[in-house]
């Protein structure tokens, strides 16, 4: 999935180049490159779709050369996860029935890759033989309220793999307080938004769960892979609600098992996961800039473009970040405002800054 915008990681994310398509971590990839690099290991090349916005796909062909035009699902809007799984259901449908998938976004940071494919590996094994809408969990290290969150039953483990859980509760995003009692209580992971499922499996859940959703897709087989397809879809999304695939299906479904995994996960959704990633300095400030200069400063993530002097002083536990005509300097603890400073700034200012 890479049709999102980034909106919490503006200035830096904007809608013409939003964050997957950044070497945001300065390893000399972008993200949806190091996405699609890191699945080459569990499937071959052909077998990865990418599902974006039709304003994207060029950038997905030129950052992805491996890629054919036929394995980009351009939406012509945006309409949350539901929907992006949705179509790629019929796509995969028209190629493989029987086919078992992974759905992940194209922006997350995966550490420990060996682990990470360990992971799909036992979890791909797992849906194959079970009827069963599994995702990954994982083992929170903090009160995070940027993540939603999953309970587990505790005394239902399975035999094909211990880390295995059938889902009791999804909570999104809690507040502060209840995200140090999920903590504390230890049956709880982080949900990673990345699923797992027999194809066959989730068409069932979405008859089940999301049936108007199912139903828009479904009516456009035998046009799919054919030059009717763009216009069927054009159709399908101006009348396509839009919902995430967790709101739609797995808060309803009774066939949800989480994995619960460690392999060095961040979604990369704000400044602040950022920051945990980075190289900090000896005062705790991750510094991406050639001319940044600081002093009596801490605990801060500092982005800054490489001709920009900055001098920085007596700040703590801040967001400071400059991009193409747009300075942004926010409180690390206040960055889930970033979303609606967007929002006011496409209002006062228009979209030149967005």
């Amino acid at each position: 999935m890479a049709g999102g915008i980034g909106a919490r990681f503006w200035p830096l994310s904007r809608q013409n180049n939003p964050k997957q398509f950044i070497d945001i971590l300065g390893t000399g990839e972008t993200l949806i490159q190091t996405t699609f690099k890191r699945f080459t290991t569990v499937c071959p090349p052909e077998n990865i779709y990418i599902v974006t916005n039709e304003i994207y796909k060029d950038q997905v062909l030129s950052q992805l050369p491996l890629v054919s035009e036929e394995q980009v699902l351009c939406e012509p809007a945006r309409r949350n996860t539901a929907p992006c799984i949705a179509y790629a259901n019929y796509r995969i449908l028209q190629r493989n029935p029987e086919a078992n998938i992974v759905v992940a976004p194209s922006d997350h940071i995966i550490l420990k890759e060996d682990i990470f494919t360990e992971v799909i590996t036992s979890a791909l094994k797992a849906s194959a033989e079970n009827d069963w809408l599994l995702t990954l969990g994982i083992q929170p290290s903090r009160p995070d309220t940027g993540y939603g969150y999953i309970q587990f039953e505790e005394t239902e483990v399975h035999s094909h793999d211990a880390r295995i859980r059938k889902v009791k509760t999804f909570t999104e995003k809690p507040q502060l307080e209840m995200a140090m009692q999920f903590l504390a209580s230890g049956d709880f992971l982080w949900n990673s938004g990345i699923f797992i499922w027999r194809l066959k499996t989730i068409l069932a859940a979405f008859d089940k769960y999301l049936p108007e959703v199912d139903q828009l897709f479904r009516s456009g087989i035998g046009k799919y892979n054919t030059p009717a397809e763009d216009a069927f879809i054009q159709q399908t999304y101006s009348v396509c609600k839009s919902i995430s695939i967790d709101y739609g299906v797995m808060e309803k479904a009774e066939n949800v098992y989480v994995l619960a995994s460690d392999f060095g996960w961040s979604d990369l959704g704000t400044w602040g996961s950022l920051y945990d990633t980075r190289k900090k300095d000896e005062k705790g400030n991750a510094v991406v800039g050639q001319n940044v200069m600081l002093y009596d400063t801490r605990n801060c993530i500092v982005n800054m473009p490489a001709d920009k002097l900055v001098v920085l002083h007596g700040l703590d536990d801040f967001i400071v970040v400059e991009d193409e005509g747009v300075l942004l300097i926010c409180r690390k603890g206040d960055e889930q405002q970033i979303r609606q400073f967007v929002n006011d700034v496409l209002i006062e200012k228009g979209e030149k800054y967005v």
